[in-house]
């Protein structure tokens, strides 16, 4: 190996390290991985950022903005409405709800499909008395099936097909994917809805009316005397932190005060409306010196005295769930202040089944957490529609005005119609229709920058020139030669097996952008090494990349599922395992069929 070779392949099995890690976000690794290749001068200085002008790196910021705008248009909810009437049986409402994720996700951003149809999920399993984790599994694995029947459908075949251009001069158009990513799909969709109801785990969460976020809700008075008179409400939570207990509301002059601001002061003859389990409760009292109120029926059941406050002081429980994306993730509720700047109370948080009220405000939040929040119903839906986060326990996150579904659909069509029969590359069609939405107002000039996954785009801009770099300093060369030493001359169909094998394993550790990026040029050099062509070779790579299904981190829409199904990380691989083996064993007769080595 030469000194090149050394030094690229020293950077990329940190990269891949760091990723499987995951202390760091992926495209904080990327760009150091790519900074290190230009110090280091493997990557010219002048191309450093060549890969941000990259055709896939714009499309991808595209369909992100195109998908934002049919989810505020209201289209996907009418369509899901059509497709879903509430007579229809379990079985065939889990049928339709997963063909219909993989169809939406073969024209947008498969997450934003997901965090679409979610929420029906849910509902779906509670009307039909299903573990969540029965419909949610097959409508995730789902919605990753359906997005590699289309060049726009899943990054990884924008890369793949952005390589093959560098290549030949050539891409792969709208639908080259379709005829393999369409077989793939369908005899994956026929295994997820036969084998997902025996081997899907059983696994229960609680729900919204059973969440334990503590057993009564209490109005405590402040009398004569007490040690809370003069203390301002964040002083007094710092008092009762220890045992768990916290103010959800204060009750001065007869008017309820709702996440009242921290520095409200306390004042002899308010009413502090205090969550705890019975024993904490009993000690957040006797710290500061309260009174329970006189009235009989003055300690309540939380969830029934959460519901009539509801509807009386026209409050509302909502549960969210954190998107991988999320703006919130690695912040607390404090950090946020959520009390002082959205009037909404944080009163619990599920991560993966686990369960607490203790120390809530300070929780950093975490992808998948479901977080249990009180407040006004618009503050609410505000809160999760601008954080990234998807809403489990009600829908209305937007009024669509008329006529916006249609004319989002209409774009979002004739854009894929623009691409497919070559009359623009794709980068410009898409873009043009997301101009196009903006323009007519259905989506909000602040939520077009806000719509696009900053961190996928860095990731993808920053990995490109390190991905060329395998192939300039002959890294991919013999990588790819290691790989196919084994493989008898001529077994084209074992090298193809081989190269989906490799790329599916990285997928389900670390990013599929990334896992496409790095396996291109190692694609390439296999193709070369056995003497077939290397369409057949990208396209194997194009498959596996999108294809994770074995642990929650492979893909966003895994994580996505993790906590609202109550899934522990070792709970995909029953499902995940043998759909990935109906996945090589359909794709590689047909890569052979459609793209003949």
């Amino acid at each position: 190996m030469s000194t090149e070779q050394i030094l690229i392949a020293i950077i990329l099995l940190a990269t891949v390290l760091l990723f499987l890690w995951g202390r760091w976000r992926h495209d904080i690794v990327a760009l150091a991985a790519l900074l290190t290749c230009v110090v280091i001068g493997i990557v010219p200085a002048s191309d450093a950022f060549s890969g941000f002008a990259h055709p896939a790196v714009i499309t991808v910021a595209a369909i992100l903005v195109l998908s934002q705008a049919l989810q505020t248009s209201g289209a996907v909810d009418a369509l899901a409405r059509t497709l879903l009437p509430e007579s229809t049986t379990s079985h065939w409402a889990i049928l339709i709800l997963v063909c219909l994720a993989a169809f939406l996700s073969a024209f947008m951003n498969n997450v934003g499909a997901l965090a679409l149809l979610m929420p029906i999920g849910i509902h779906l399993a509670k009307t039909h008395k299903l573990p969540a984790g029965k419909v949610l599994m097959p409508l995730a694995f789902g919605s990753i099936l359906g997005g590699m029947t289309t060049l726009i459908g899943t990054p990884p075949n924008l890369i793949v097909a952005g390589f093959r251009e560098e290549l030949s001069g050539e891409s792969f158009t709208m639908f080259d994917f379709t005829p393999v990513g369409l077989t793939v799909a369908l005899a994956g969709l026929v295994f997820v809805l036969i084998a997902g109801r025996w081997l899907i785990p059983t696994r229960q969460r609680s729900d919204v009316e059973d969440f334990d976020t503590g057993h009564y809700l209490t109005e405590a008075l402040i009398p004569e005397g007490s040690k809370a008179i003069g203390l301002r409400i964040n002083e007094a939570e710092e008092v009762i932190e220890s045992t768990g207990a916290q103010v959800v509301a204060l009750v001065r002059d007869g008017h309820r005060i709702v996440a009242p601001h921290g520095n409200t002061k306390v004042r002899q003859g308010d009413t502090l409306v205090i969550e705890a389990e019975p024993k904490p409760l009993m000690q957040a009292i006797v710290l500061l010196g309260l009174e329970l109120s006189p009235a009989p029926d003055e300690t309540k059941d939380a969830s029934q005295s959460a519901g009539e406050d509801s509807q009386s002081d026209e409050l509302a429980l909502m549960e969210v769930v954190v998107m991988p994306t999320a703006s919130i993730i690695g912040r607390s509720a404090m950090s946020l202040r959520l009390r002082a700047r959205y009037g909404i109370n944080l009163l619990a948080i599920s991560r993966q089944g686990q369960r607490t009220v203790a120390r809530l405000r300070s929780m950093r939040f975490r992808p998948s957490d479901v977080l249990l929040m009180e407040g006004p119903p618009d503050q609410l839906q505000a809160f999760a529609f601008n954080h990234g986060c998807v809403p489990l326990a009600d829908r209305s996150l937007r009024i669509p005005q008329p006529g916006h579904a249609w004319i989002a659909t209409l774009t979002l069509i004739a854009a894929v119609v623009g691409a497919g029969f070559g009359l623009m590359p794709a980068a410009v069609t898409f873009c043009l229709g997301g101009i196009l939405l903006t323009a007519s107002g259905i989506l909000p000039l602040d939520k077009v920058y806000t719509s696009i996954d900053w961190p996928v785009v860095v990731l993808l801009g920053a990995l490109i020139p390190v991905a060329q770099a395998m192939s300039v300093t002959g890294l991919a060369d013999l990588v790819a030669n290691s790989l196919v030493s084994h493989i008898p001359m001529g077994s084209v169909w074992i090298g193809i097996v081989v190269l989906m094998a490799v790329t599916m394993t990285l997928s389900d550790f670390m990013n599929n952008a990334a896992t496409a990026a790095v396996m291109c040029p190692v694609a390439v050099s296999t193709a070369n090494s056995l003497g077939m062509s290397t369409e057949p070779a990208l396209m194997a790579v194009a498959v596996g990349a999108s294809c994770a299904f074995l642990t929650p981190i492979g893909h966003q829409n895994n994580t996505l599922i993790l906590s609202p199904s109550g899934f522990k990380f070792g709970d995909y691989w029953r499902l995940g395992l043998p759909l990935e083996v109906v996945v090589v064993l359909t794709a590689t007769p047909m890569i052979m069929l459609i793209w003949p080595p």
